[in-house]
């Protein structure tokens, strides 16, 4: 049953319910629940998720956007984890496509507290044209064991994740490897071997990861 909590806005769904995403029972540790502010029916497309550094080089950035917005545009929800570099650039791109290209941001903390405080703006925009999720209570605060947490919902909630920039110790790693052990799709855009942020996508690369170059290549190994 879905309950209503403080304002119309967040709305808290537990396992069982119509609305809780059946992807997430893929997990050994499914969340008991899930805290919502947004559009309770996004949770059932089709979704693909977009993560990579928080320091992402330019490039970075622009390849972020432009898979975000051809894989939006193929009709597929585009899910990240709100944060800096890559996942904001996601977001932001999508939300920009106009009303019918949606996005779902992964919290960290509660849905009630964003983070990071630069990223307020766009988690506005984000319940309005998609929706922010959480397993974490309202007014829970970030803490850096939430993100590895958060990560398997990502991972789970997806049909495929792309990489975009990652080091080679990095949370978009932690996300493409519970992916594959899910049975996910995982596709990571290669770099020159001398940038440190390549290092993790060409590694996901040469363990089967699909290299990809455009949001064809993509769409042409998923079925939604």
């Amino acid at each position: 049953m879905s309950i209503p909590l403080k304002s119309k806005h967040f709305t808290c769904i537990a396992r069982g319910d119509q609305y809780y995403p059946s992807r997430l029972n893929d997990l050994y540790d499914p969340p008991r629940r899930l805290y919502v502010d947004g559009d309770l029916n996004l949770l059932q497309k089709p979704m693909i998720a977009i993560v990579g550094a928080r320091s992402a080089s330019f490039e970075g950035l622009k390849n972020a956007a432009f898979f975000a917005q051809g894989l939006s545009s193929a009709g597929l929800s585009i899910v990240s984890g709100l944060a800096r570099g890559v996942d904001g650039a996601a977001h932001q791109a999508t939300l920009m496509l106009g009303p019918n290209h949606l996005t779902v941001a992964v919290c960290g903390a509660g849905v009630d507290v964003i983070y990071p405080k630069e990223h307020m703006d766009l988690a506005q925009k984000i319940s309005k044209q998609g929706c922010l999720i959480s397993e974490l209570a309202l007014g829970e605060t970030p803490k850096p064991y939430h993100f590895p947490r958060r990560n398997r919902i990502i991972a789970a909630l997806c049909i495929g994740v792309v990489v975009v920039e990652a080091a080679e110790r990095s949370g978009s790693l932690i996300t493409a490897r519970l992916a594959l052990e899910l049975g996910r799709e995982v596709f990571a855009i290669p770099g020159s071997i001398c940038h440190p942020l390549s290092k993790g996508c060409n590694l996901l690369i040469q363990q089967g990861a699909k290299l990809v170059r455009n949001p064809k290549d993509v769409l042409e190994e998923l079925v939604f």
